[in-house]
């Protein structure tokens, strides 16, 4: 049983040593701890102090392409590193290693196939901004109430995953990664476990994601609304469908009890006009629902393709590893 504990990094040299040196190298049910770090083009000497610290596995990517894509090429290469659990944490320090073997323990009992750390729920997250605080509540119960399952924490990154999940994760985004991770989770009826941390925020701490709390509201947003567009099409669609064309049922009644008064349309055409066009919009989103769910079912059919290719081509991997191993 391997596990890699992952670390993405953009410009951490001052932290990042003493955050791969306090990671445990042993755990209950584990045969092999690896860490693994990914550095997103930092500027400073984030790779050669990871190497130094005792990193096992570091990848550089030749620039800054985004929280997303670091996590899709740790994910690649935990895949064809042959871990049969992933971790991610911070760079920072902010997490505590110890606290890995909480998020693991689910995935190695069979009770979880991803487990996040949640930062909300128990304990109170020192230092945290009250926008960023308010936000990620605020985010998680939207979410939670579209999805149907209740979520303590959508943008934690300190997370365990499985196996099956990394091969079955499909993530586009370049921005983050964070709540894509969990709307597509529970859109593919994985398993996905919360489990309370403390977690301490430094009070000098700038964020590698959040320059901008405008600008991260409308990426986040955006990220969101595609990802849930995606998992829950007819819901997306048909909800917002549903209410307009309710509406326009009362407005056109409306009109009717005005209309039958004295039998006039032209002092009331404006509630008629109203009515039929809520009508229309109405009826148009249900067919984008329809359309949509189409679109989902394709979706479905690409995936498991893609979910068998990368299955095979890290298996044979292994097996090749294996036999290498052997001799």
């Amino acid at each position: 049983m391997r596990l890699i504990v992952n670390i993405p990094a953009y410009n951490e040299a001052e932290k990042i040593g003493q955050t791969i040196q306090s990671i445990p190298r042993s755990f209950d049910s584990i045969d092999e701890v690896f860490v693994q770090v990914v550095d997103d083009g930092s500027k400073d000497d984030t790779a050669r102090v990871a190497r130094e610290a005792g990193a096992d596995f570091v990848i550089s990517h030749d620039g800054n392409r985004g929280i997303g894509k670091a996590f899709r090429t740790s994910v690649e290469s935990a895949l064809a590193n042959g871990a049969d659990v992933m971790v991610n944490i911070d760079a920072d320090g902010q997490f505590d290693p110890d606290d890995i073997a909480k998020l693991i323990r689910p995935v190695l009992d069979g009770k979880a196939d991803l487990v996040t750390a949640d930062r909300f729920s128990e304990h109170k997250a020192e230092n945290i901004p009250f926008v960023k605080d308010s936000l990620n509540r605020l985010a998680a119960y939207i979410i939670g109430s579209f999805m149907n399952a209740p979520i303590s924490d959508l943008t934690c990154g300190f997370r365990a995953y499985s196996r099956e999940t990394l091969l079955r994760l499909n993530l586009p985004g370049a921005f983050t990664y964070t709540q894509e991770v969990i709307i597509d989770a529970l859109g593919k009826e994985l398993r996905v476990l919360w489990i309370p941390v403390k977690v301490t925020y430094f009070a000098d701490r700038k964020s590698r994601v959040v320059k901008s709390i405008g600008k991260y509201i409308k990426n986040s947003a955006k990220i969101i609304m595609k990802a849930v567009r995606d998992v829950r099409p007819l819901k997306f669609f048909g909800v917002p469908g549903l209410a307009l064309i309710v509406v326009s049922l009362l407005v056109f009644a409306w009109f009717l009890g005005l209309y039958l008064q004295d039998y006039k349309i032209t002092p009331f055409r404006n509630y008629l006009l109203v009515a039929i066009t809520l009508f229309l919009i109405g009826l148009q989103f249900f067919v984008f629902a329809l359309i949509a769910d189409m679109i989902r079912s394709n979706r479905k059919i690409t995936e498991e393709i893609l979910y068998h290719q990368k299955r095979d081509r890290y298996e044979r991997g292994r097996r090749l590893e294996d036999k290498s191993s052997d001799h």
